[in-house]
């Protein structure tokens, strides 16, 4: 006997319609169709559970520092990046025009970066303000050498020495110089900051020996 036959017999005026009615159209006893919403009041039954929350302690809290570039470089590499091919080359000569010349005296105080391709020599200190100062020789023969040094200089000089740990040694990869510059002598921009932050560290450096 079916379900609906049985409650014919038990009252033959009752409609039939579950207590957990499911979504869609229902056919009653007398033949009319109930049409039954879905009910959006509660959750469905067969929703799967919502996953827990990942709080920052749970993917490890060194996961989520932020690497930054001094403003003065992070602009700089912005403008290269921004720069058409043609014009990036151009640029990093005219950097290589704003090495400023050596401190009477200095020369023997500076460094050699030996990854450079071409000799290029440089001094990091402390100023009494804290700030970071950069002093680089290269030849004149070599701009983009130079011009290494100019971003590395403009973009550093007056820095906390914190700032300068903090700045990735191969912050030059988004300039876009790499389809321009072989990889090998691109490289030395991150050597010269790779030098400068070891100068930092240990206070000065190693001096260049005086012309005998």
């Amino acid at each position: 006997m079916t379900r609906a036959r049985l409650v014919k017999l038990l009252d033959p005026g009752m409609r039939t319609v579950p207590s957990t009615a499911p979504c869609g159209p229902t056919l009653t006893i007398d033949g009319s169709v109930d049409i039954v919403s879905k009910d959006t009041t509660g959750p469905s039954p067969f929703a799967p559970s919502p996953l827990p929350r990942r709080r920052p302690a749970d993917v490890g809290e060194a996961n989520l520092a932020v690497v930054s570039i001094p403003a003065p470089l992070q602009s700089i590499v912005d403008t290269f990046q921004k720069a058409p091919r043609s014009l990036k080359l151009p640029l990093l000569l005219e950097y290589s025009g704003k090495v400023p010349p050596l401190p009477a005296g200095m020369d023997a105080e500076l460094e050699r970066v030996h990854e450079c391709q071409t000799p290029l020599f440089l001094k990091a200190e402390v100023a009494d303000d804290g700030g970071v100062r950069l002093y680089f020789d290269a030849p004149e023969e070599a701009p983009t050498t130079r011009g290494f040094a100019g971003v590395v200089h403009e973009g550093l000089s007056g820095a906390s020495v914190e700032e300068v740990l903090a700045t990735p040694d191969d912050f030059y990869q988004s300039m876009g110089l790499a389809e321009l510059i072989s990889p090998l002598r691109l490289r030395g921009m991150g050597a010269i900051l790779a030098r400068v932050k070891r100068q930092l560290r240990e206070g000065g450096g190693a001096r260049r020996a005086a012309p005998g």
